[in-house]
């Protein structure tokens, strides 16, 4: 599926974006076929491409105790499960070069974490496994470094990759959206997604739980879709505050409707 799902996005209608969106990381086996049956519900109604997103498994986590899974193979198998049920493409992290392999078995598009951008023996292996890879651009680089994350999957033999903002650090504990990446990571010639909720993360906080600002979620996308991202990445839960990661800064799931409504007209007004 990933080539049919990556001309799919490369060839998404000027008056459209796609989404993807999910939970922060599988939880059990019942929440993600509720959100993703929500969500293909929503993007049939709205008539957007659609990616199902959730992590088999949490490894960058502030503290020991914080949960990171429920077993990487219960977890990619239940991504597969979404993603055969309802006929959409499946997306999932992967932190090291194993994980590249194991995960692509399951789903369809790989994605490298922000803070692993640089780390080439990662992107290499994602694009070796002939999955789209997404790289999420790190918090530390301006989008026109993102050039040389997508040489290194490109000259590895795979042209299916995209980029993905989330923010700069500002600071300790928050971040900052400079729009100007997303014309820069365009200018790259790739598909590019504007990461709603994790730009609203405040990280590092003294608790070790990561904050966040959902009541921005919206300004924040409006914000991406005037300036161009052809794509959004958000996370959802019918009930953030009981998430067992990035409760903080999740949208609850019976908003997300309301808010794609509103960045459909946005982009419909642009053209």
């Amino acid at each position: 599926m990933s080539d049919l799902a990556f001309k799919l996005i490369s060839n998404t209608r000027t008056d459209r974006f796609f989404l993807m969106a999910g939970p922060c990381v599988i939880e059990n086996d019942q929440n993600p076929f509720e959100i993703a049956e929500k969500l293909v519900h929503l993007s049939k109604q709205f008539d957007i491409p659609f990616i199902f997103k959730g992590s088999y498994k949490k490894a960058n986590r502030s503290r020991l105790d914080s949960f990171s899974g429920i077993g990487d193979e219960k977890a990619l198998n239940i991504l597969k499960n979404v993603g055969q049920q309802f006929h959409i493409p499946v997306v999932t992290d992967v932190h090291a070069v194993d994980e590249a392999y194991l995960a692509a078995e399951y789903v369809d598009i790989l994605q490298i974490p922000a803070f692993l951008c640089r780390q080439t023996e990662l992107l290499v292996a994602a694009a070796k496994t002939g999955k789209i890879v997404n790289i999420k651009k790190g918090q530390f680089l301006s989008g026109r470094a993102m050039q040389f994350a997508v040489d290194k999957v490109k000259q590895s033999g795979n042209e299916m990759v995209m980029l993905t903002e989330r923010g700069n650090m500002f600071g300790y504990q928050d971040l900052v959206v400079d729009y100007r990446n997303i014309a820069d990571m365009r200018a790259i010639n790739v598909p590019v997604i504007m990461d709603i909720t994790h730009s609203l993360q405040q990280p590092n906080q003294e608790s070790g739980v990561t904050g966040g600002k959902p009541a921005l979620i919206s300004l924040i996308a409006k914000a991406a879709i005037a300036t161009g991202a052809d794509g959004i990445f958000l996370e959802t839960h019918p009930n953030p505050a009981i998430a067992k990661s990035d409760g903080a800064n999740m949208l609850r799931l019976d908003l997300v409707e309301s808010l794609l409504e509103k960045l459909v007209r946005i982009k419909e007004a642009i053209q």
